[in-house]
């Protein structure tokens, strides 16, 4: 590696130990931290250039579901349209951290800034929309369908962190927070 960047997001934005969690990592192994905004953060996620080979026929909404926030990044005809980040993440929804005003202002940004003649494919992006597409069985390359993620919700709603360990052979870090990246 010879150029890189370190950037740190919404649990650091939110740490009260922010700084000295940088300071300690710049001393321990030279690596300069940077705390990024959720905006930066929803461009850099764009920058990869996700839609590059994406049939023009379909707007896309790209969603990015993390443990503090989740990125939203709305574009069309290979130019972004909208984006945004949203103090709505795993983490928060396993610590109840999330509001209903929360989600009201996520779903009325949705409404009236995702709007196309086209029709808007979403593209999930994270471990936790990695782990449900493996286990949906769905083919590399094809789409996942979204009644298929609302059965799972429905399923993994009704079932305790163990029982998700235990039948699905999911890991607890990723038990305890699927059934909440499911419902975002």
């Amino acid at each position: 590696v010879e150029h890189y960047r370190a950037c740190a997001t919404s649990a650091m934005r939110d740490a009260a130990n922010g700084r000295k969690i940088i300071e300690e990592v710049k001393e321990n192994s030279g690596i300069q931290i940077e705390i990024i905004s959720g905006d930066e953060e929803a461009s850099l996620i764009y920058e990869n250039h996700a839609e590059e080979g994406l049939d023009k026929g379909f707007a896309y909404l790209y969603i990015d579901v993390g443990g503090g926030s989740t990125e939203l990044t709305f574009y069309e005809n290979d130019k972004m349209l909208y984006e945004r980040s949203f103090n709505i993440g795993t983490i928060r929804l396993l610590n109840n951290l999330v509001t209903e005003e929360n989600w009201r202002e996520m779903k009325e940004e949705i409404r009236k800034n995702i709007n196309s003649k086209k029709p808007v494919v979403a593209i999930g992006s994270g471990g936790n929309i990695n782990k449900i597409f493996s286990m949906s069985k769905t083919k590399d390359g094809k789409p996942m369908a979204a009644s298929y993620l609302k059965k799972v919700y429905k399923e993994f709603s009704s079932k305790t962190v163990e029982e998700l360990m235990t039948e699905y052979k999911l890991r607890q870090d990723r038990a305890d927070v699927l059934t909440h990246a499911l419902k975002i």
